[in-house]
């Protein structure tokens, strides 16, 4: 079965795995999946992740962090930018997510940035998705 939008699915997957306090989540792997758990992690918001080769694309395994009394460290995931509808944003349009406690991820012309990271080198581009 053909996923449509596979970020999303990457979001989802990682969102329910939280909810169901799992140690780890597989994910069917990509160059841009990788990056976005690279980010992530440079964030705070997941403990480490590994891309696995099996012949195929390859599985991308993260894992999951978690704070006290075991709560996920990821309150809220939005996808922003869809396949049917794109948002891009030059840098003076980047928002701060909850006044700067939340991350946005961006795709532009130099990967894959944070939005503090975006408006620092004032790029701009796609907003991928938006993480509390």
């Amino acid at each position: 079965m053909a996923i449509t939008d596979p970020i999303a699915d990457m979001l989802t997957r990682v969102r329910n795995a939280g909810k169901a306090k799992l140690n780890s989540v597989d994910i069917p792997g990509s160059k841009l999946k990788t990056e976005l758990a690279k980010v992530m992690k440079s964030e705070g918001y997941i403990r480490n992740y590994k891309f696995i080769k099996d012949g195929k694309q390859g599985i991308l395994r993260i894992y999951l962090k978690y704070g006290d009394n075991q709560s996920h460290v990821i309150l809220e995931m939005n996808r922003v930018s869809k396949p049917s509808r794109r948002v891009y944003v030059s840098a003076s349009d980047i928002k701060p997510i909850y006044n700067g406690l939340g991350v946005a991820i961006l795709s532009t012309s130099k990967g894959i940035l944070t939005d503090r990271q975006a408006r620092k080198d004032n790029i701009g581009g796609e907003i991928l998705c938006t993480i509390f």
